[in-house]
């Protein structure tokens, strides 16, 4: 005889099997949730200048040596990006660190930071390989008169997204004034086509492997990282001596501003890194543990490995009142 549920004992029965799936179900999910809140712990976000991936990759191995149950997840991408993702697309991050400190003071303070740390420099290069034409004949005093050469390809990354990008610009400038060319600056914007621009500098790097590019515009730090072959600038234009500061401010760049349609006026400066923790930070605790420990000398000497020089003397700006005491004893 065919079971109709509408008779009250089938209907109960069916009701019964259903609520024991249910809770089958239920536990099963509930176990999974807490496995991986088990596996995978605590998450500490860190938004971060693409020149910064090799070394905040070994100071997050540092950290969950010592911090098992976090996972520090790493996104790279262009500095001024990066700031963009917090205070227009309202991404969730901890920590945000910079190639340009000016990114953190411009786009996240007041409202999405309280301070910014000043904690590394860099210098300009200019990046080739083995394939690169003229590769055996270019050289500090050149490098201008090369990339101009038929056939020459070149590229530096956007200056709206990448500070490497808008500092790219300042070094033609300043060589420009250097060598009493002011006709230099615009033949080398107009000789390196918009295709060649690219979202942050580290992309740069595969194309120029592959022969695409001839030569691409870099931090030493990375170039150094990539055991590629380079050259620094004069350091009347590689941004990276303090006592030229008045100098570089001869170069001058427009990228956008906070708004859509607004500009900021950017004009050279030495290189100089920052980092904040963002106000929402879901870990702030973690957060400024990991600062701690790139500050410290173990910090410095990865950087150190990774081509790059931290400050002698760290400084911060903004508004310190909220800084931890331990990041402020660090500072001192």
């Amino acid at each position: 005889m065919k079971k109709n549920y509408s008779d009250t004992d089938s209907f109960l029965t069916f009701i019964g099997g259903y609520m024991k799936i249910k809770s089958v179900i239920l536990t099963i999910l509930l176990v999974a949730v807490i496995s991986f809140q088990i596996v995978y712990g605590e998450k500490l976000i860190i938004f971060h200048a693409g020149s910064l991936t090799v070394p905040f990759k070994k100071l997050k191995v540092a950290f969950e040596k010592t911090h098992p149950d976090v996972q520090v997840l790493l996104e790279a991408s262009g500095s001024r990006k990066a700031a963009r993702k917090i205070s227009d697309i309202h991404k969730n991050a901890d920590i945000m660190a910079s190639a340009d400190y000016k990114v953190i003071d411009e786009l996240l303070i007041p409202e999405y930071a309280d301070w910014n740390i000043l904690f590394a420099s860099n210098a300009m290069t200019l990046m080739f390989s083995d394939k690169s034409k003229y590769a055996e004949e270019i050289n500090v005093d050149n490098w201008s008169e090369i990339l101009l050469r038929e056939g020459v390809e070149y590229g530096y990354s956007d200056p709206n997204v990448d500070p490497c990008g808008y500092r790219s610009l300042m070094v033609w400038q300043l060589e420009s004034k250097r060598l009493n060319k002011s006709w230099l600056y615009d033949s080398l914007k107009s000789h390196c086509p918009v295709n060649n621009i690219r979202p942050k500098s580290v992309e740069l790097i595969a194309l120029l492997e592959v022969g695409e590019y001839d030569y691409i515009f870099e931090y030493e730090s990375v170039s150094k990282q990539h055991n590629g072959k380079y050259i620094v600038f004069n350091d009347s234009c590689n941004l990276s001596d303090n006592d030229l500061g008045d100098f570089y401010k001869n170069a001058i760049v427009q990228v956008t501003g906070k708004k859509i349609g607004e500009y900021t006026t950017l004009y050279g400066a030495p290189i100089v890194y920052g980092i904040t923790i963002t106000k929402n930070a879901e870990n702030r605790a973690l957060a400024i543990e990991f600062i701690e420990l790139m500050l410290s000398d173990e910090g410095r000497d990865i950087f150190r490995d990774c081509g790059q020089k931290p400050l002698e003397k760290y400084s911060i700006k903004g508004n310190i009142s909220n800084l931890s005491p331990i990041l402020k004893e660090v500072i001192k």
